[in-house]
């Protein structure tokens, strides 16, 4: 049974995969484009990045959910990395020997430190790329485009802010953009109603699918019978429009082997492993959070995979991927249930880029940002801001330290500034052997106590989880908290999580003295 989550029949769920590869690739083309112009790469660089992300990865990765691309985190490690290194060409030998020691970690077997940040840093990051998601673009969403569409970093490159900008957009409303952004918001809204989710085709065709004809159809009448209205220029997708396969081969850029003996190259291709490999682990331990199934992603493996996709981005002109929770997001979201969803994408990306470029460019980015507005809120729900609350301050202080120092910083330091705080939490409690392991034989079935020990904190969380995977099937499992004076929340939300899916390795669990709390779910 394990194996069937873990390797499921990719064609029964195609009705759910291909829909929710369209909303993926919805909200990545503009990402790919957004995330090249602001690192100083070529336009299309972004494009290729997400296509292997979708051809390659998709099919490497262990995880069923996750999708990969380029990040708006490593956008200024690119443009250092660039500007370091002095041209382009170099720079994609660094994106290449970036992803050769990421298949290095993870044959090292790396890819264990994903395991060991708090659920509460892990959702505080989620909330904030949800509210991120959302200041980020209402000025898109109201026609204020002079920021690339994407950007995700509090301070930008023309001096203002996150918040700043948000005045200057509101002096900036195109009306056009505004109604046309009105319109599609209510049209995923009314998508996302629980009666019409009952009807098959509203289950079937993705709302994102519907905001972008309807868009552009809008737009057209805009154009033809009300031009003051009408959107053009910065406020449409701005996508390279190749005619024939030649066009595309000349958009290619290609490593510079030379480069080899420049010390610098070694210092950007480290930093570009390290940092992606890390933006890559808490990706997808977020993504398995919100995974329905709570399938658990083989770190290692990821590790193995971002590392093929950097090598081959790298030597075919792309920069550099990670697993990126956005995108991520948006296909748990639209319902996705396996790695076609991911691959679906990278298709349609390709597709773009060959077939329906002078299409895909008359798209309004008001309506692409009501998609992601959507998505930002499920991420950032005022539900999950309460449940974190009713946790104690254990949970909620590094959850909200998170989301600050995240929203006031970029990613990967409002991460470190939770981690820490986290820690400091974990630090009061002590960490000794969680539990004590007892197997017996029984001629049914073969019975295995977990015994856990007077303090459970969040250091054993790994310990736990890891023992629980590596349960055989058609087991019983008793969980025993009997001698326990302190469980850690995340240590119970792995014991809670796994209590919930064992039946799908034919596993029956049995829990005492140990309280039950509640999992969040995406819906």
């Amino acid at each position: 049974m394990k194996d069937r989550l873990n390797h499921p029949n990719y064609l029964a769920h195609l009705g759910r995969d291909i829909p929710a590869g369209l909303v993926v690739f919805l909200v990545a083309l503009p990402l790919c484009l957004g995330i090249s112009l602001a690192s100083g790469a070529p336009l299309f660089a972004g494009i290729i990045t997400g296509i292997v992300g979708g051809l390659v990865v998709s099919w490497l990765s262990g995880s069923q959910l996750s999708v990969s691309g380029p990040a708006a985190g490593l956008t200024v490690i690119v443009l250092n990395g660039i500007h370091t290194l002095q041209s382009y060409e170099a720079f994609l030998l660094a994106v290449v020997l970036a992803g050769v020691i990421q298949v290095a970690l993870g044959f090292i077997k790396a890819g264990v430190i994903g395991l060991y940040f708090p659920s509460s840093v892990i959702k505080g990051m989620l909330a904030a790329i949800g509210l991120i998601l959302i200041l980020k673009q209402i000025p898109h969403f109201i026609g204020a485009d002079d920021d690339f569409f994407g950007e995700m970093n509090f301070f930008q490159p023309d001096g203002r802010t996150t918040f700043s900008e948000l005045t200057h957009a509101f002096s900036a409303i195109n009306q056009g953009a505004l109604i046309i952004g009105v319109i599609s918001l209510l049209i995923l809204i009314l998508w996302d109603n629980d009666r019409l989710k009952r009807i098959k085709f509203f289950r079937l065709v993705p709302g994102a699918l519907i905001v972008v004809l309807a868009s552009i159809a809008i737009n057209a009448f805009f154009l033809g019978a009300m031009p003051e209205l009408g959107i053009t220029g910065r406020h449409l997708v701005n996508l390279p429009i190749f005619n024939s396969l030649s066009d595309l081969g000349g958009e290619l850029r290609h490593p510079d082997f030379s480069q080899f003996t420049n010390p610098s190259l070694y210092v950007v291709a480290f930093t570009i492993a390290i940092i992606a490999s890390l933006e890559t682990l808490l990706s997808v331990e977020a993504v398995d959070k919100l995974d329905p199934h709570k399938r658990r992603t083989h770190t290692n493996r990821e590790l193995l995979a971002q590392g093929a996709g950097n090598v081959v981005a790298g030597m075919i002109g792309g920069i550099p991927m990670t697993a990126v929770i956005v995108r991520s997001s948006a296909n748990v979201a639209a319902g996705g249930e396996t790695k076609v969803s991911s691959f679906v994408h990278g298709i349609f990306l390709l597709l773009s880029v060959l077939l329906l470029s002078s299409f895909m460019n008359q798209i309004p980015l008001s309506a692409l940002a009501a998609v992601l507005l959507v998505v930002g809120y499920k991420l950032t729900k005022p539900v999950l801001y309460k449940a974190q609350l009713k946790l104690g301050y254990e949970q909620f202080i590094p959850f909200i330290v998170t989301i600050v120092a995240i929203l006031f910083t970029d990613l990967l330091i409002g991460i470190c500034v939770g981690l820490s705080v986290g820690i400091f939490f974990i630090l009061k409690a002590n960490y000794k052997s969680p539990y004590f392991y007892h197997k017996e034989e029984h001629q049914e079935k073969e019975v295995i106590r977990l015994k856990l020990s007077e303090h459970v904190s969040f250091l054993n969380k790994a310990s736990v989880i890891i023992t629980l995977d590596q349960i055989p099937e058609n087991s019983h499992v008793i969980i025993d908290g009997e001698n326990s004076q302190y469980i850690d929340y995340d240590v119970l939300e792995a014991i809670q999580e796994f209590k919930k899916t064992a039946h799908e390795r034919d596993i029956t669990v049995e829990v005492r003295n140990v309280k039950e709390v509640q999992v969040m779910e995406m819906h």
